[in-house]
């Protein structure tokens, strides 16, 4: 048996589903099941310091980062602006100044 969602009104465990709604008899609060489905598969991307990412946002590399098959390095307090947030292995695509378009990790980044 699933665990249904406690009331975001007022809290209560005692709700129950009824059709594609959650409705709470504590308080007579209804709500869609599709809302609660939508917001428990959103993944939140956090930096190495906790702070939430969003895309656009601009962020600045903390770790000298090699990059594979070159001898380019991205070095510690390079800014990158305008990220996009992906779902896979690297977090991160952007573009960086004078190396070009890149995947990074959101362990080795802070919110700038």
């Amino acid at each position: 048996m699933t665990s249904l969602p406690n009331c975001p009104q007022c809290g209560s465990e005692f709700t129950y589903a009824d059709g594609s709604n959650f409705i709470c008899p504590e308080c007579a609060h209804e709500w869609a099941q599709a809302a609660v489905a939508a917001t428990e598969t959103a993944r939140v991307y956090k930096d190495a310091f906790g702070n939430v990412l969003n895309d656009g946002d601009t962020i600045t590399v903390i770790k000298d980062l090699k990059i594979k098959g070159s001898s380019l390095v991205v070095k510690v307090g390079t800014k990158v602006k305008n990220i996009r947030l992906t779902d896979g292995d690297h977090d991160i695509d952007c573009k960086i100044d004078g190396i070009g378009a890149m995947q990074l990790k959101t362990e080795f980044v802070k919110k700038a």
